[in-house]
């Protein structure tokens, strides 16, 4: 058997922090092969990026590694004098980052950052080099290759500066190991399959080593052969990916598999309890233990040992065999953990926030018709100056929520969601039509508005760092709605702000802390109840799970579900994962270019027909599965811009694009047989026999 390209072995890496060495990692060992893709999973705080840049050798000035080796096509990489490691990087290594915005440099072209990368590494002269960029652009399939690298990147979709990173890290000929650092997590679900299209064609022509660490359980059933779990710094489990999925020994791994939003699926999502320990408190016994719902006492005093189950096969728990065998099953501890976990959230005085009603309880909490949103410049001046032209991001939407239920609204990036919400709330002017509130107009500014409309309306945001003001404690930002839009007086605020953390799963102490001492999932928390602190009829979440690991993204669904439960309050769930907003809502709608193209009750969304938009969506969808056949449709790049096709305004893209029909004619809105409604000119009857023939 041929050596690995990568191995690491028994790798422990620490960091300086207030005078303590504090070890981040702790004896991890992975060798990844030629040609082979090898996952790293775990929640944030687990050790992957540190793992990433002990790896590249990208460590900070505060950490070091104190124990173990990596090689690197059989060299000792940890001990390599840094002119030879500045030789590798970038061209027999390289690595692909999670924000590629931060990795481009914003004074530079594209293309003249590919091309300085290849005459660094080659004896190209400057018109060669800039050529090998443009040919790399090419082969990661933007379009108008010439034009991409004349831009900037603040110029290009984030879709685009994703596909030009992985260009730059490809331009090298002699590329022996690839690293991928949550390559597509900011990214939407029809990106990111199609980068991950590109990722395994270009891995075959290459045949280097792929390093891929995410969360994202979906993307590694599909792209990896192999995946270390860890936690905590620790290997928790690694397996072959069909046994991890199909055989997982570890509780860790079981849950994260079950925290997972799948189409179709009624169970609640089954989140983990707690957090994962900071570097100051990584317990004696097994690392998992405060969250495990199996563990025992000796799994608290004593570590276990990493563990071969069977050939290639290793586990890191106490309980493995029990669980190998079936007599241990994790079902009945979780369920158990989650119902103690939902009692504690049982708080009179925050209940007493919603008994009132005073908001009424009208079957319809808002209504919006015919509304429409026009960006960009009018003024000639600008326009002469180079100002893009204005183009309707809004168009013509109409749509009811009612009381209690949740509306989902599903589409890429650019295709109209958040403008419609912001809209509604104020934040931007609509052009023509109208939206009403528990029948008051929505009008004017924010400041502009009734005491009544800011209350009975909040907005949760994908970032919650843009509603939690980093200077105010988590009790001062709660209290404030409290007694600014309900009267409250500072000794009632602080029994309701107590109360809205409990009611989030938040410890009350937490009202002392700043946003800054959180995790992302605890600020996602306080911002939920922040939107709840004004007993609203009405939130708006604005992909408020995007961003989160998949314990958290479902700690935070499964919380939302119950306080829509228990208060009667609506949601407008904005989202570009149908996976997500088929968990949570009660009724879909699609948006494309600024357009609803589908809407329809949840239940019945999921199977055909569907607009080939939705379809689209849908395929697109990683699912934690490696078995699982699915049909692959990539759409054409696309970003959106003020030129609306005429006709169809997606038939530019669609994959059953009729031709003439399509191009010339606006399409109408037809219903199935199941009380769907979708735009498109092919019959529900003849499009549903399409997709069933052609789903695998």
């Amino acid at each position: 058997m041929s050596a690995p390209i990568l191995s690491v072995e028994h790798l422990t890496v620490a960091y300086r922090l207030q005078g303590s060495w504090l070890e981040a990692i702790r004896d991890v060992s992975l060798r990844v092969n030629a040609a082979q893709t090898y996952g790293i999973v775990g929640e944030s705080g687990s050790g992957k990026s540190t793992l990433v840049q002990a790896v590249m050798g990208y460590l900070s000035a505060n950490g070091a590694v104190q124990g173990g080796a990596i090689t690197f096509e059989g060299e000792d990489w940890l001990n390599a004098p840094r002119r030879r490691r500045e030789q590798l990087w970038g061209a027999r290594l390289s690595m692909v980052p999670q924000d590629p915005l931060s990795a481009l440099n914003p004074a530079l072209t594209i293309g003249e950052q590919i091309a300085e990368l290849v005459r660094r590494h080659t004896r190209a002269s400057r018109h060669a080099a800039y050529e090998r960029a443009i040919e790399m652009l090419r082969r990661v399939k933007l379009p108008d290759p010439e034009g991409i690298a004349r831009r900037y990147p603040h110029q290009v979709s984030g879709g685009q500066q994703q596909r030009a990173l992985i260009a730059m890290a490809l331009a090298s000929p002699d590329l022996r190991l690839l690293v991928l650092d949550e390559p597509t997590t900011s990214l939407d679900v029809t990106t990111e399959a199609a980068i991950l299209d590109l990722f395994a064609e270009l891995q075959d022509n290459h045949r280097a080593a792929t390093l891929f660490v995410t969360h994202n359980l979906g993307v590694v059933a599909r792209m990896c052969q192999r995946v270390t779990v860890l936690y905590a710094g620790e290997v928790m489990e690694d397996a072959p990916t069909e046994t991890l999925y199909s055989a997982a020994l570890h509780p860790y791994t079981r849950l994260l598999l079950r925290a997972v939003p799948r189409i179709g699926a009624e169970a609640p999502l089954q989140a983990i309890a707690g957090r994962i320990p900071s570097l100051r408190q990584r317990p004696s016994g097994c690392v998992f233990a405060s969250r495990c719902p199996v563990a025992l006492e000796r799994c608290h005093a004593q570590k276990p040992p990493l563990e071969s189950a069977e050939d290639g096969h290793f586990v890191r728990c106490h309980r493995w065999r029990e669980i190998a065998d079936g007599t241990l099953r994790l079902e009945e501890a979780s369920a158990e953990l989650r119902r103690r976990e939902i009692g504690q959230t049982e708080i009179a005085f925050f209940d007493q926030l919603f008994s009132s009603e005073p908001n009424g309880a009208q079957a319809t909490v808002m209504r919006a018709e015919h509304v429409r949103v026009r960006y960009g410049v009018r003024g000639v001046l600008s326009r002469l100056m180079g100002a893009k032209p204005p183009f309707r991001a809004v168009d013509d939407v109409s749509m009811r929520i009612p009381r209690g239920k949740t509306l989902g609204l599903v589409g890429e990036s650019g295709s109209g969601k958040t403008t419609f919400a912001r809209s509604l709330i104020g934040l931007i002017e609509m052009e023509s039509g109208e939206a009403r509130l528990l029948d008051m107009p929505l009008r004017g500014t924010p400041r502009q508005r009734a005491k009544a409309t800011l209350k009975a309306m909040q907005m949760i945001f994908q970032h919650p760092e843009e509603s939690l003001n980093p200077y105010r404690t988590v009790g001062q930002t709660l209290r404030r709605p409290l007694m600014t839009l309900l009267g409250m007086s500072r000794t009632e605020a602080d029994r309701a702000a107590a109360d809205l953390l409990r009611a989030v799963n938040l410890p009350t102490d937490y009202l002392s802390r700043f946003p800054s001492e959180l995790s992302g999932g605890e600020k996602q928390r306080v911002a939920i109840a922040r939107a709840f602190a004004a007993q609203p009829a009405l939130i708006l979440c604005d992909e408020p799970v995007s961003s989160l690991d998949v314990s958290v993204q479902a700690a935070i669904l499964n919380l939302l579900a119950q306080l829509q439960a228990q208060y009667d309050v609506a949601y407008l769930f904005i989202s570009h994962d149908l996976a997500v907003v088929g968990y949570l809502a009660d009724y879909i709608a699609v948006i494309y270019r600024g357009q609803l193209v589908e809407r329809g009750a949840a239940e019945s969304f999921f199977t055909p027909p569907h607009h080939p938009y939705t379809e689209a969506l849908i395929a697109s969808i990683p699912l934690p599965n490696p078995k699982a056949k699915v049909r692959r449709i990539r759409l054409p790049d696309d970003q959106p811009s003020g030129t609306v096709p005429s006709g169809c305004r997606f038939h530019p893209r669609c994959p059953r694009y009729l031709g003439e029909l399509c191009r010339t004619q606006e399409p109408p809105w037809q219903r199935d047989d199941q009380g769907r409604y979708y735009r498109c000119h092919i019959p529900p009857h003849e499009l549903a026999a399409l997709q069933r023939e052609d789903s695998p």
